[in-house]
């Protein structure tokens, strides 16, 4: 056993602070960084459009909002990258502090901007730098909130433990879908489209400070703590990362590309969609979004409970099968314009999600040792997400206006939602191989 392994098993054995805390806390302030990201998806769907880009018809409008959407994907491995570089070096809890800070500070200043009436060119521009400063601010957090979960909990339980900051990424969508129900509800559709979409953004200011206050409340990650005691720190992880584990961030990438493909369309484009070209009502498509992110949020432990008791290859290849069963039948669904199909298309959907979702956390943490980690299981997971979900509500966009027609957005998710299966088919034999759950 090397060193670090020793002190990292002392330090863990020997930790007071409770796991379950801890996990809270990574749940929470998680849940409030993707509210902030989620509601730039609704308002993307909904108002951006008219309010950033008036001049393009309303299909091209809903494109260049999606287009800046995806923009925020960009910027994400920058921000794994650099708060990777920094959570393996100085700690995680600092790296948590500083990513949810940028991220409430930029949603906030997307709530005052002004429109394209009001200052021209200079509001799309704007922006684009605000949702840049966006997904710096949420490519850095994921490593450091699935970290402390996993690093903090018990060994035979840690994919149950990881699975809290993944709930927050359903539970973020549910608070954003909620305050969206509400406003969309209880405003006209004129007073929603010049100032009520502001309000959601503007309200992240209290959310920022109560992030802020759990996330100081919670210690340091013991694994961290065993290397930094040890000094066995990398000058620079991201080059060892690439260095020793080119192949696992390939791999985890991969993994999560599909899955975050069919999340992406679920949350963001299906909604545009439904409303803009099947003409259904937006509060009805709202409840239903959050109805199957609930459904998303609660099967999201499940799954990794049943991992930790049976191992994660039977839970993930069967949660993947079923991506690609769904991705098939997805819009077929959507497109009878039933309410009840329409409900059943998305909680479908959000039940495979969980399913796949919810263990990656554990998995990408173990694919990587304490040292490098933060970097390692960010950047896999971030290039992850520019394959699959940043640019997943464009293409969906661009291949409907061009074949006025959702057969080729549904080939385009079921090769998203194969590449997930190969990967993880791939990955959970190795594990299984050497004997890991």
């Amino acid at each position: 056993m090397s060193q670090v392994d020793a002190r990292q098993g002392s330090s863990a054995a020997t930790s007071t602070v409770r796991p379950l805390r801890v996990a809270l806390a990574s749940l929470i302030g998680t849940a409030v960084e993707w509210y902030d990201y989620f509601i730039y998806g609704m308002a993307a769907a909904l108002v951006f459009g008219p309010q950033f880009f008036p001049g393009f018809s309303p299909l091209a409008g809903t494109l260049a909002s999606f287009a800046t959407f995806s923009v925020g994907f960009l910027a994400r491995p920058l921000g794994g990258i650099v708060m990777g570089h920094f959570g393996d070096r100085v700690g995680r809890k600092s790296m948590l502090v500083i990513s949810l800070m940028l991220m409430g500070l930029a949603t906030v200043g997307i709530g005052l901007l002004p429109t394209y009436a009001a200052i021209g060119v200079w509001a799309p521009i704007l922006l684009v730098v605000l949702r840049l400063l966006q997904g710096v601010g949420v490519g850095g957090e994921w490593g450091g909130a699935v970290l402390m979960a996993v690093e903090h909990a018990p060994k035979r339980k840690r994919t149950f433990y990881g699975s809290f900051p993944q709930m927050g990424v359903p539970g973020g969508f549910v608070l954003a879908g909620v305050v969206y129900l509400v406003m969309t509800t209880t405003l006209s559709p004129d007073a929603m489209t010049s100032w009520g979409w502001r309000v959601p953004f503007l309200a992240s200011a209290v959310l920022l400070v109560v992030g802020l206050v759990i996330r100081l409340s919670i210690s340091e990650s013991p694994d961290f703590q065993a290397v930094k005691d040890s000094g066995a720190q990398e000058r620079l992880p991201i080059v060892t990362v690439l260095r020793k584990n080119f192949k696992q961030v390939l791999l985890a990438a991969g993994a999560f590309a599909g899955n975050n493909a069919l999340g992406y369309i679920f949350m963001a484009y299906l909604l545009s969609y439904s409303t803009t070209v099947l003409g259904l009502d937006r509060a009805m498509v709202l409840t239903f979004t959050v109805i199957a992110s609930t459904v998303w949020l609660v099967l999201t432990p499940i799954a990794c409970v049943l991992c930790d008791r049976y191992g994660k290859r039977p839970v993930l290849l069967f949660g993947s099968v079923g991506q690609l069963a769904w991705a098939l039948a997805l819009f077929p669904l959507v497109n009878t314009a039933s309410p009840a199909l329409v409900l059943v298309a998305m909680i479908g959907m959000a039940t495979f999600l969980a399913i796949v979702y919810g263990p990656l956390a554990a998995l990408f943490a173990e694919l990587f040792s304490p040292e490098v980690r933060y970097s390692g299981a960010s950047l896999g997971y971030q290039v992850g997400s520019i394959i699959g979900g940043g640019l997943a509500p464009t293409v969906a966009t661009a291949l409907y206006v061009s074949a006025n027609s959702t057969t080729p957005v549904s080939a385009y998710l079921a090769g998203m939602a194969a590449l997930t299966l190969v990967c993880l088919a791939y990955l959970t034999r190795r594990r299984a191989a050497s004997g890991a759950r």
